[in-house]
């Protein structure tokens, strides 16, 4: 019995079921940037383990990331957006206290949520995966290619004189949107001529936890256009196989 309370005594608080992904990054950079100690669970897509029967009684989406808080009655967390969100009340980090900049916080969050991550995730698929098995769709690329320019001037236009999204200091709104951004090249969608966009990528950059966040739980270089690009590109195909 005693080896079983010394392997409980050793659990984090905070269970995250990631993958290397840009959603699957984002309390990945909440946890490394805060210090706090977690235990992570890579799920494998090649293997379906998001399908898998006790994933899906975590995650009823059957998606990452996910985050069971054992300090909390084991309390579940799946949307990637929500978990920040959690764990930011949870911690008292990287929210503003001040209720007007918190609500603005939750608009960019819910920005990226409901624009960025969809639009850009959309024009990665059809490139990337759907023109690689023969379903070419040139009108959908251009559609999503075209509206992740938009909202990421939209970004761009608001950053003009500021160091962050919110109110001068790193927040989860950065943390949901910085993944997303930085994996421009994966969605062929350009940054040029976004000087505000890029000085705060380049911020973000230089944040040593969150970029050691982004080789958790292992590296995926090729979503930001740098390594073995092609040899990467097939191991992503493999995924949706």
């Amino acid at each position: 019995g005693s080896l079983v309370l010394r392997k409980m005594s050793q659990q984090k608080d905070i269970h995250l079921y990631t993958a290397s992904t840009m959603n699957g990054w984002k309390p990945v950079i909440f946890l490394e940037e805060a210090g706090v100690e977690y235990d992570v669970t890579h799920v494998d897509f090649s293997k379906k383990e998001q399908k898998a029967p006790e994933y899906l009684k975590l995650n009823p989406n059957g998606r990452i990331p996910t985050i069971v808080d054992r300090s909390n009655d084991d309390f579940v967390v799946f949307e990637s957006g929500a978990i920040l969100w959690y764990l930011a009340e949870k911690y008292g980090k990287f929210l503003p206290s001040d209720p007007k900049e918190k609500s603005r916080t939750m608009q960019w969050v819910m920005f990226q949520m409901g624009g960025i991550g969809p639009m850009m995730g959309q024009a990665m698929y059809f490139q990337r995966i759907a023109a690689k098995h023969g379903n070419e769709n040139p009108s959908a690329v251009v559609r999503y290619i075209d509206e992740s320019r938009r909202l990421i001037e939209v970004l761009n236009t608001h950053l003009e004189g500021k160091t962050y999204l919110v109110n001068e200091e790193y927040t989860i709104a950065d943390m949901a949107t910085y993944p997303w951004v930085r994996a421009h090249y994966w969605a062929n969608v350009s940054v040029e001529g976004l000087p505000h966009l890029q000085a705060w990528l380049d911020r973000i950059d230089g944040r040593e936890a969150t970029q050691r966040a982004l080789e958790i739980p292992k590296p995926f270089w090729a979503f930001f256009g740098k390594g073995d690009v092609e040899a990467q590109e097939r191991e992503n195909a493999a995924r949706f196989k």
